[in-house]
């Protein structure tokens, strides 16, 4: 907990503890976060690339905490090479996820219309009707097939890009941009490539927009820069981030499945009692471990003290969703899969200012998927043993590279 630094001895420092880059197989936990946790609520870690160490907070209250604290900003991580996985590092000036406020609310006002919980909604019999479209062509293809290929990655890319109004001859374009930018495999060059000619379509398309009245993402970007609400540089660093949200869904639902069709009582559980899939989607959102490693860091604006450890002006500072939603005092025998588990208030998809603006639109993805998948393919089970899944390789977002299913 976050606590004022004269109420306490201050402890040492603890050890600065080296992160690889792991490529872990499976939905098994980091096993190097897990003995931070072990160790202790603060640590201090070292990732491949960038340089120095930085602060890891890993206790479900102290990330709740630091994530909503306007003390650990994130604006100065733009101009420092914080130690971190990627080993490229070029954001965008006016990117939403380096953002304090005041001026954060302001660029995510431009673009809210789109991601409101009514918006989501209407688009959500669209997407049923695409997602039908896919498991009509797979059905009659019949077994057996990837699921990542036929299914988990051409859903998200069609539903995200109708949301930021991304043409459908531009889409297969902007999945190969968006694969690459996620990937660590290809290098700094490769993923730069793939950043300029993401952004450089979106830069064209925003100013084919000026004046327009329309509520797909690049439309309001385009409206809210006409006005003068916001600059073309700002639209640009908003709209990338949230092109590249379909991948997570892609990743998130693959593990889920995985997970599913390795411990078929709960698949059948979920056939069984409709009722209560969104509970489980919930405890399978909770337990999955979504990413590799840990995301963006802030950056202390003064110093801090949690659990007696004193955190200075200017140091960096992580913190650990993945960990958070392992947390035993508010979450009871966290390495089980319980669709009963209530209350349920995991952070998969944040907190705080930076909670993810496209949660509902992956929350509603991930229930057409599971409920379409479950309901539809009857009998479905993996066609190679599970060791034989093979996942992604070098990359910031886990999942599986391709999920060879039957029915």
């Amino acid at each position: 907990m976050i606590e004022d630094t004269a109420t306490r001895p201050l402890l040492g420092p603890p050890p600065v503890r080296h992160w690889p880059a792991l490529d872990i197989a499976g939905t098994e936990f980091d096993p190097v976060l897990a003995e931070l946790m072990r160790e202790g609520p603060v640590s201090r870690v070292q990732l491949p690339h960038g340089e120095g160490w930085a602060w890891l907070v890993t206790r479900y209250d102290d990330v709740k905490a630091v994530t909503n604290d306007p003390r650990f900003t994130r604006a100065p991580v733009v101009d420092r090479q914080v130690t971190r996985l990627a080993p490229h590092f070029k954001p965008k000036r006016g990117s939403l996820a380096f953002a304090d406020q005041p001026e954060h609310n302001r660029l995510r006002s431009a673009v809210a219309p789109a991601f409101t919980l009514r918006g989501v909604e209407l688009l959500r019999s669209r997407a049923q009707d695409t997602l039908n479209e896919m498991v009509d062509e797979l059905l009659a293809d019949g077994p057996p097939a990837d699921l990542t290929a036929r299914i988990l990655e051409p859903f998200p890319i069609a539903v995200v890009s109708e949301v930021m109004g991304v043409p459908a001859a531009d889409r297969e374009r902007m999945s190969a941009w968006t694969r690459q930018i996620v990937s660590s495999s290809g290098g700094a060059e490769a993923s730069a490539r793939a950043k300029d000619g993401m952004y450089g379509w979106f830069a064209e398309a925003i100013r084919s927009r000026y004046g327009s009245t329309e509520e797909d993402v690049i439309s309001l970007l385009g409206a809210a820069v006409g006005r003068g609400d916001i600059s073309e540089e700002e639209a640009i660093g908003l709209v990338g981030p949230l092109q590249i949200g379909g991948e997570a869904v892609t990743a998130n639902t693959g593990q889920m499945l995985f997970l599913l069709l390795t411990r078929p009582g709960l698949l059948e559980r979920l056939r069984a009692e409709p009722d209560v899939r969104p509970r489980a989607i919930d405890e399978l959102l909770r337990y999955i471990p979504h990413r590799t490693a840990v995301g963006l860091a802030r950056i202390a604006q003064e110093d801090v003290e949690i659990h007696g450890v004193r955190i200075s002006a200017g140091d960096a500072v992580y913190v650990s969703y993945l960990a958070a939603n392992r947390d035993p005092e508010v979450f009871p025998d966290p390495e089980r899969i319980d669709f009963d588990r209530t209350p349920n208030p995991h952070v998969a998809f944040g907190h705080g200012p930076h909670y993810c603006m496209g949660g509902l639109l992956a929350r509603m993805q991930t229930e057409l998927l599971i409920d379409t998948l479950v309901d539809r393919l009857p009998g479905l089970r993996l066609a190679v043993p599970p060791q034989e899944v093979p996942w992604r390789r070098s990359t910031l977002i886990r999942g599986p590279e391709a999920l060879p299913v039957a029915w």
